[in-house]
């Protein structure tokens, strides 16, 4: 794993002639294949991704990110008030996935009995629509921290193989810790799912943070919020478990920028100790 991508930068620069403070456009984040950026123009400014419009909030608060194989370069462009119109090209660093060998999961979840189809696909269905929200208030804005704490036993991106069969890649951080740790909200955010078992993920939260960036939080013993309610950074949403698809007591956290799978680890560096 690449320690630079674990630490955030800050990239400002400036649009037109003169330069003053509600001229500053800020771009935190990695560069990089996974990569989430928070940033912010100013104030009524037009936002673009290789000319794909980005939601930007009254205060000029916007969020973007790159899908596991994204490739560079993309262009970023920001057009103001007052008719200036400033781009820059983002080149994005390829990142090397690891193969991550899974034995002992149960084989009902490796190659499952066509009796369970329906729910597979009535899950599937459930959580899509959970992340079509697209709230207006940059809840994000703020930054995040770790939903949990524990020994980071998977990482964005892997290969997996469970009974040495080749699956999907994974999609999100792991953290293993005791059942019955608390997971608590990384940042603000609204509800959308709240699930207490779904067929690979079994207890199942899925938190909008606005822009259509949401983190989703899987194989939760308990889920103690429900649809609609608004969290703030550090409450509870639930506890750590071992339900669904798993082979020991452990949060898979992912995120996702609309359809695009990110990497939450690139918003909140290393674990704390």
């Amino acid at each position: 794993m690449i320690k630079s991508l674990f630490s955030t930068f800050l990239l400002v620069f400036f649009l037109g002639q003169s330069v003053s403070a509600e001229e500053v456009v800020s771009l935190k984040g990695e560069f990089v294949q996974g990569g989430i950026i928070l940033g912010q123009a100013p104030s009524g400014a037009e936002i673009s991704l290789d000319g794909q419009r980005v939601k930007t909030s009254k205060d000029g608060h916007f969020v973007f990110g790159f899908g596991r194989d994204a490739e560079g370069p993309v262009v970023l462009t920001i057009s103001t008030p007052d008719g200036t119109v400033e781009k820059r090209e983002l080149i994005l660093k390829k990142r090397d996935y690891k193969i991550q060998k899974i034995e002992g999961v149960a084989q009902k979840y490796v190659s499952p009995p066509k009796e369970v189809t329906e729910r597979i696909n009535r899950d599937g269905k459930l959580v899509a629509e959970a992340r079509t929200s697209n709230f207006d208030e940059p809840m994000y804005a703020k930054g995040f921290v770790w939903p949990a704490l524990g020994r980071i036993s998977g990482v964005y991106g892997s290969q997996r193989v469970f009974n040495g069969v080749p699956k999907r890649p994974h999609f999100g951080v792991d953290v293993a810790a005791p059942v019955g740790t608390p997971i608590t909200a990384p940042a603000q955010g609204i509800v959308t799912l709240a699930h207490p078992d779904l067929y690979y993920s079994g207890g199942t939260v899925i938190l909008d943070h606005g822009h259509g960036l949401s983190s989703t939080f899987l194989h939760m013993k308990s889920v103690t919020v429900k649809v609609g309610d608004l969290l703030q950074q550090g409450d509870q949403l639930g506890t750590l478990g071992a339900t669904g698809r798993v082979t020991g007591p452990h949060l898979d956290w992912r995120m996702n920028w609309f359809k695009k799978r990110v990497d939450p680890q690139t918003l909140v560096g290393p674990m704390p100790q």
